[in-house]
């Protein structure tokens, strides 16, 4: 499946704590799929000033919205209500926004971040503490963050192909049997 291809573009926002395989994942995806992925977390550890980073992310988005191709962006989509602006922001873009939620255990999330040094303990207890899980509303896609890339991918790739497929009309469930001409019998 090719994302370009997809008759309504999605705007997939990853989810979950630090260490949990969000980036990893996109990234993957990213380049089977041909899908920019925005990663802020990388333009703002690699620039100057917070504000700019904030205002090159959001220049990059509104580029890609332009092309109308489905996308990754990875943030600090930790609580709800973030994720509710950036899926405003998405659909008033023409986008459909779909969540992936990437969700292994935190003993792995901070084993990850221990080994990549990206992150203290104390900022990973912070990031932890802000993290709203997606509820029902939200309906995000779960993957487990010990699976394969390609175990992920399918689970996602799946849900992809499920909200691009027409909705089909509803019909009766009541059977419709056809006419039968009925003849009569008599028995002398």
């Amino acid at each position: 499946m090719n994302p370009s291809s997809i008759s309504h573009p999605h705007a997939i926002i990853m989810v979950g704590l630090p260490g949990s395989g969000k980036t990893f994942f996109a990234q993957q995806f990213s380049e089977m799929f041909n899908a920019p992925f925005v990663d802020s977390q990388f333009i703002s550890e690699h620039s100057l000033d917070s504000n700019a980073s904030e205002e090159v992310c959001q220049r990059f988005l509104a580029e890609i919205a332009r092309t109308k191709q489905t996308f990754i962006y990875e943030d600090n989509n930790l609580s709800r209500v973030r994720r509710a602006e950036f899926a405003r922001w998405a659909k008033g873009h023409g986008y459909k926004p779909l969540i992936i939620w990437v969700q292994p255990d935190e003993a792995t999330c901070r084993r990850r971040i221990q080994k990549g040094h990206s992150l203290d303990t104390i900022n990973f207890d912070a990031a932890g503490k802000s993290f709203t899980e997606p509820n029902a509303i939200e309906k995000p896609v779960v993957i487990s963050g010990k699976h394969t890339y390609k175990t992920q991918a399918r689970t996602v790739l799946a849900r992809l192909g499920d909200s691009n497929r027409p909705s089909r009309p509803m019909t009766s469930l009541a059977r419709q049997r056809p006419e039968v001409r009925r003849r009569g019998i008599s028995i002398q």
